[in-house]
């Protein structure tokens, strides 16, 4: 089983190149439109949702393996700084991490953080949790 990450948001994003080497990928890598869908219905509050990628999706807490952590805590920034170009003042996107086949499960927790204003070596981010980062 894989980790997925899924984003939702109130604008399109375009989908990353397939040879593209960024941090974060924005497009289908583990999962299927099923399992998009299921996030869309019972998680997300956005319009639009996609999967983010590299090579595995992202969470953040202790219990992770720490080459991982620091993986994970990378890609959160790097999402939150191309995020920070899409989104307007007042606006907001969600994240959503789970293991694949997992996307209908109740989620465990829901999270509101500031985009701009956390400190990523204090969060925790559990898979099943919905972050709002609010801009």
């Amino acid at each position: 089983m894989s980790l997925a990450s899924y984003l939702g948001t109130n604008v399109e994003i375009p989908l990353s190149d397939g040879d593209s080497k960024n941090r974060i990928i924005i497009g289908d890598c583990f999962s299927d439109e099923s399992h998009r869908q299921e996030v869309q219905r019972n998680h997300f509050t956005t319009p639009f949702m996609y999967e983010i990628s590299s090579d595995w999706g992202i969470e953040i807490t202790k219990y992770v393996y720490k080459p991982m952590l620091i993986e994970s805590k990378e890609k959160l920034l790097a999402l939150c700084e191309m995020m920070n170009s899409y989104i307007k003042r007042d606006d907001f996107f969600e994240l959503y991490s789970c293991w694949v086949g997992d996307e209908s499960s109740k989620r465990e927790g829901k999270i509101i953080l500031q985009l701009n204003n956390f400190d990523i070596d204090e969060i925790e981010l559990p898979e099943k949790t919905v972050v709002k980062f609010e801009k």
